[in-house]
């Protein structure tokens, strides 16, 4: 089994309110904290098949642009995620399934680029508006039972495995791949940077504030008593922990490494880009009205986040 990581945009930054604020409210916490941010999925190459963990940003996804209240900045494009993917030596006809963790288009944006593959997801998530139009879902009810502590799971492949991980979205999951007695645990939004792992700190994004916290309370505890090696999509510990074969230690945290973020070369278009979903906000689309004169009241049509979660693109 070969696992890759599919980096798509780099450089980019999560506040500490924004990773941490889910219980205690954003306000308990530093917004001049920023932890390094980026976006990447991944594929497991089975030597039988080739699978993707979700797969990345629609192409054409304007980047964002932002300032020094910005929450959220998904990073600068490395280049899209189909030509990220092309790097890795990999054609779109080789993919053979699909596991996606949520509907969110930063996850699920090139689903239509793999006409031939199975999209497996939780059944919870195939009525998005993400995900109208698209052949080959594979709706998943999570009938093989536990995998270790977690109550719900769907065996794809030998040694991968689906699992139920509600919170972030009512239909979120995550991955696990077993391979030379390590578990390679594959997560999308659990947690958006590791400190949040180590802090035991769920993010200001959710749908089900409860089921988050029972989710992430079974991820620390799977950590804490199997040799893990966890990789997210929104931080380069993500990849970087791959690329080591590191094993999550729960209580020797790895050294943080802060964002570094230049603001003062920045230039915005009136277009606005939704941090959570990628939803697009472009005034041309809405009769002119520009993202500014919308009410402050106003959510993203899409994940119904609030005007704050957008950046300037």
């Amino acid at each position: 089994m070969i696992i890759k990581a599919v980096k798509f945009r780099k450089d980019g930054f999560y506040t500490q309110p924004f990773v941490f604020g889910g219980e205690e409210g954003a306000e308990k916490f530093d917004p001049t904290v920023r932890y390094r941010g980026s976006l990447q999925n991944y594929l497991i190459d089975t030597g039988d098949e080739v699978i993707l963990v979700d797969t990345g940003l629609p192409a054409g996804t304007p980047e964002e642009v932002p300032d020094e209240t910005s929450m959220v900045y998904t990073g600068k494009d490395i280049s899209s995620y189909m030509e990220a993917l092309a790097d890795l030596g990999y054609k779109p006809e080789q993919v053979t399934k699909i596991l996606l963790t949520h509907k969110h288009s930063d996850h699920s944006g090139e689903l239509k680029s793999f006409p031939n593959a199975q999209i497996f997801l939780n059944e919870e998530e195939v009525s998005a508006d993400e995900l109208q139009g698209i052949p080959n879902l594979v709706p998943v009810k999570f009938t093989d039972g536990a995998y270790y502590n977690f109550p719900e799971s769907q065996k794809i492949t030998d040694g991968v495995y689906l699992i139920k991980a509600k919170g972030h979205t009512n239909g979120n999951s995550l991955v696990i791949a077993e391979k030379d007695d390590l578990f390679y645990l594959f997560e999308a939004d659990i947690t958006y940077v590791d400190e949040a792992l180590y802090e035991n700190k769920l993010s200001i994004v959710f749908d089900d504030l409860p089921a988050a916290r029972e989710t992430l309370d079974r991820v620390r505890e799977f950590v804490r008593n199997h040799p893990t090696v966890y990789m997210g999509t929104h931080t380069p510990q993500g990849y970087e922990n791959l690329e080591a074969n590191r094993v999550m230690d729960l209580d020797n945290p790895v050294e943080t490494v802060f964002a570094e973020v230049d603001f003062s070369e920045q230039k915005a278009t009136g277009i606005y880009v939704c941090s959570i979903c990628g939803y697009v906000y472009d005034p041309a689309e809405h009769d002119g009205v520009a993202f500014e004169d919308l009410p402050d009241d106003w959510r993203c049509p899409r994940c119904k986040q609030p005007k704050a979660k957008f950046n300037r693109a």
